[in-house]
């Protein structure tokens, strides 16, 4: 979703207002008429038609006559979600106690003890302690279990992932007291911990696959991702990147913001990155100033069907401009702009305000005309019509038909086209592989072994690089894994092993440097065996 800007909302009374005093005098005098006396409703109407507020009557009339106790504010909750979701599938209602959790992973930061964490068998197990964060500060160590939190125990009782959050978070300067049992030691350690502000960021990994071609992955655009990008775009040119792979697949957006600033990056002074537009919303273009620190390099972009908002506007900017090759599927299609308007009682609507247009004049909005469930069912769509394995099978519709200054054709219409289509991968991704990948057998059993084995990898491998270049898992390694599959419901297929081996090695190597060294071995080992990434260094070494 985009933000283009937030505003206080001051005008919430209104409509309690009209709750509870228009709606005590307008909803009393339509609960008279309509019992008994028909004839006089159409003079009243006639009378009161401009002011009528029907659904606040409706709501007046529930709770002075439903045959059970209703409560007021879920009413208005219902009534105001109802509205939202027939308009479009992004308008949304946020409620005051998600406010922090769907806002959060876009500002940058939110107050906490600074600790990555999974639930696995139960137990709340930290994986990695944000650097100089108070958990690392304190002493608090990646595979330590936290077992209470202010006394009370956590572990065994089927605590899920929002419950250690709502634990473990809260404002800055306040006091969490935590319970950590560290496997191999006898006794249990108590921290006192002080929260305070932990960074988020947008950049999952960025690094150099060759002397030349440089990697930054993107997982979203929030308040941070420029400054974060500048930043990973200098590390990365001084290491000698002239060639740049730009990852945008899964990012689901953000800021529309962070997508004009990124897109900068790119392009020369006064090219058009995207302009907006909207019934009550002006015309606003966006254009490049010519500051950005890579305008001249070779440049890729991955996309997928998950790639979304933000991620599109950057794709069909570069696209547009004819500026750099985008590889991969098809992209989700959502070329609507949200604005977020935050209510007085903490709750929010991010309402659409705008649709926004590649500098072609493309809209990549999808149709939304059969309701959001058929809307985000596309993805299935796409794998029964054949689109996920075959080009061919895109609808591209002639009436959507643009042309970029060089005279490249592009599309309008459900996302942005790749220029150059890499199909799914079904070769290694037998049912046996998928049985071990979505039951999280490959991810329990490479977390179970760098839990076991932490120390000792550490010492061997001083860093996510050299691990990634000399760590094997070896034939024993391998086996322990095929018989976990089979202790978890997976039969052994020694003809779909030998077809997956390459992936599932790598998968489960992947699993254990993530465990350890976190992204900076998890992404370039999993890139290894990824089709759309060894396409985007097949061009970018052709050019």
């Amino acid at each position: 979703m985009e933000n283009s800007s937030r505003k206080k909302f001051i005008y919430l009374p209104i409509m309690f207002a009209i709750v509870f005093v228009a709606g005590m005098f307008l909803g009393v005098k339509l609960l008279r008429f309509s019992n008994g006396t028909g004839n006089t409703i159409k003079d009243f109407f006639s009378l009161n038609l401009n002011n009528y507020n029907k659904l606040n009557d409706v709501i007046n009339y529930i709770e002075t006559s439903y045959v059970d106790t209703v409560n007021h504010d879920k009413l208005i909750e219902f009534a105001i979600n109802g509205i939202l979701q027939n308009l479009d599938p992004h308008s949304a209602y946020i409620p005051a106690a998600d406010f922090n959790d769907v806002n959060d992973p876009l500002m940058g930061k939110f107050d906490g003890i600074g600790v990555e964490f999974r639930i696995l068998k139960d137990t709340v197990i930290v994986i990695n302690t944000i650097p100089g964060g108070p958990s690392e500060q304190r002493g608090v160590k990646a595979g330590d279990r936290i077992i209470k939190v202010e006394g009370k125990s956590i572990a065994g009782i089927k605590i899920t992932n929002e419950l250690v959050m709502k634990k473990l978070k809260g404002k800055k300067g306040t006091e969490v007291n935590i319970t950590v049992f560290r496997p191999g030691l006898p006794k249990l350690f108590e921290f006192k911990i002080i929260r305070a502000p932990i960074p988020t960021y947008s950049i999952d990994v960025s690094y150099m696959v060759t002397n030349n071609i440089g990697c930054i992955k993107l997982s979203k655009f929030s308040k941070t991702t420029s400054e974060e990008f500048s930043n990973a775009l200098l590390t990365l040119k001084s290491k000698g990147m002239t060639k740049l792979i730009l990852d945008l697949r899964g990012n689901g957006g953000g800021f529309l913001d962070a997508a004009i600033d990124l897109s900068d990056e790119f392009l020369s002074n006064g090219k058009l990155i995207v302009y907006t537009e909207g019934l009550h919303r002006s015309k606003k273009s966006s254009f490049a100033t010519g500051s950005g620190s890579f305008e001249n390099g070779e440049l890729v972009i991955l996309i997928d069907e998950n790639s979304a908002s933000a991620s599109e506007i950057v794709s069909g900017a570069i696209q547009d401009n004819d500026r750099g090759i985008i590889i991969g599927r098809r992209s989700f299609g959502k070329g609507l702009v949200q604005e977020q308007v935050d209510l007085i009682d903490g709750s929010a609507i991010r309402l659409t305000v705008a649709r926004y247009h590649t500098p072609t004049g493309r809209c990549i909005q999808k149709s939304y005309k059969n309701g959001s469930d058929e809307y985000y069912n596309d993805f299935a769509h796409r794998f029964t019509d054949g689109e996920m394995l075959n080009a061919d099978s895109i609808p591209l519709a002639d009436s959507l038909k643009f042309k970029t200054p060089k005279g490249k054709i592009v599309y309008g219409g459900g996302g942005i086209m790749p220029d150059i289509f890499v199909p799914i991968d079904t070769a290694q991704n037998t049912k046996y592989f998928i049985q071990l990948y979505n039951k999280g057998i490959i991810y329990q059993f490479g977390f179970d072994y760098a839990d076991s084995h932490r120390q000792q990898i550490k010492a061997t491998y001083k860093n996510a690089e050299n691990f990634n270049k000399s760590f094997m898992v070896s034939e024993a390694i391998f086996e322990g894994l095929i018989k976990s599959g089979e202790k978890n419901g997976v039969k052994r297929n020694d003809k779909a092993i030998k077809a997956s081996t390459v992936i599932i090695k790598t998968e489960l190597k992947a699993a254990i440097g993530k465990n350890i060294y976190g992204n900076e071995a998890l992404y370039p080992l999993l890139n290894n065996t990824d089709n759309t990434f060894l396409k985007a260094i097949e061009v970018l070494k052709k050019r």
